[in-house]
């Protein structure tokens, strides 16, 4: 028994420590010297500080930033544990609604989101459309063009200083084939930001 008994605890404990330690460290270590940024969570500072995450979007409601695609997204109640209230992009609870295409209150939800813009023309589809996680960063450059109009007019800023910040922020297909175009919502927000400080400082006596 003793025979059979030791040589599995050997086995055992080897592998605890070579798959459980030596590993992990290993591969983190590789990783922060490789891949920095994205082994620390792809993290955007300004001033020293995290704004956030390339990678999980943000809710940005204020009419003189992007907004990005709807989240279905959901965290705990405060008033009650057991139950849970929408709280869009939850990185804590990605999920999406998992309601189907003939549901009324998926249906309802979308035309409510649709009128938020008051755009000219048809909303383009992802800015009704909360993605499979709910965390999508991005949106399509035919969904950040769409809202020029609403965020030039809240920044007193021309549409064109606006659009062609659009543009500038275009990330191409992975690998050139892979994928859609698309734009971080985060990222372009920042650069906005920036954007309208330098020429609110142009403007000043």
């Amino acid at each position: 028994m003793l025979e059979q008994f030791r040589p599995a605890v050997v086995m055992f404990v080897a592998l605890s420590v070579l798959l459980g330690l030596f590993y992990p460290f290993a591969i983190a270590g590789v990783a922060q010297l490789a891949f920095p940024t994205q082994a620390n969570g792809s993290l955007i500072m300004r001033n020293g500080q995290a704004v956030g995450s390339s990678l999980i979007g943000q809710n940005f409601a204020d009419a003189k930033y992007f907004w990005p695609r709807p989240s279905a997204t959901t965290g705990p109640d405060p008033k009650d544990a057991s139950k849970t209230i929408a709280a869009p992009y939850n990185a804590n609870a990605s999920t999406g609604s998992n309601l189907a295409p003939t549901s009324k209150a998926l249906m309802d939800r979308i035309a409510d989101d649709a009128k938020r813009y008051q755009g000219n023309g048809k909303v383009p589809t992802d800015l009704v459309t909360a993605s499979a996680s709910g965390l999508d960063p991005h949106i399509s450059p035919a969904a950040a063009l769409y809202q020029v109009p609403r965020v030039a007019a809240a920044r007193h800023l021309s549409e064109d200083a606006v659009r062609t910040l659009v543009l500038a922020h275009v990330e191409g297909r992975d690998l050139g084939f892979l994928g859609e175009p698309v734009v971080n919502v985060l990222v372009l927000n920042l650069a906005l930001d920036d954007a309208a400080r330098q020429t609110n400082g142009r403007q000043k006596p």
